[in-house]
């Protein structure tokens, strides 16, 4: 079980874009995510005429590792680490290892 999954709000502790806070885009591997207005770099892109693309200098966002972010908890306006509790029935939860709370869950139209 992921401890950072899609949707979550989730704030860069390392790095060049430390302090941003950002939404997981998604996740592109067991390692790294897509997080929204962070780790963004310029490309160059090749016009594609087919497509109706024109060509010149882009903003992408990146893949960031997962070490480098951490849940934002909402409630103490920091971030916070997650833990993964069992409960007597078996079913997973996350919740905040401060707190001891819950981790919302993000609602996904997909």
């Amino acid at each position: 079980m992921n401890k950072i999954r899609k949707g979550d709000e989730v704030i860069v502790i390392t790095g060049r874009d430390k302090g941003k806070r950002g939404v997981v885009l998604r996740r592109v591997d067991d390692q790294h995510l897509l997080v929204e207005g962070v780790n963004i770099v310029k490309k160059h892109a090749k016009p594609n005429p087919m497509k109706g693309q024109q060509g010149g200098i882009v903003d992408k966002t990146m893949p960031i590792d997962q070490s480098n972010v951490a849940i934002y908890n909402a409630v103490t306006q920091k971030a916070d680490r997650v833990k993964i509790q069992v409960s007597d029935s078996g079913l997973k939860e996350r919740i905040y290892a401060s707190s001891k709370a819950p981790v919302p869950t993000a609602i996904s139209n997909a």
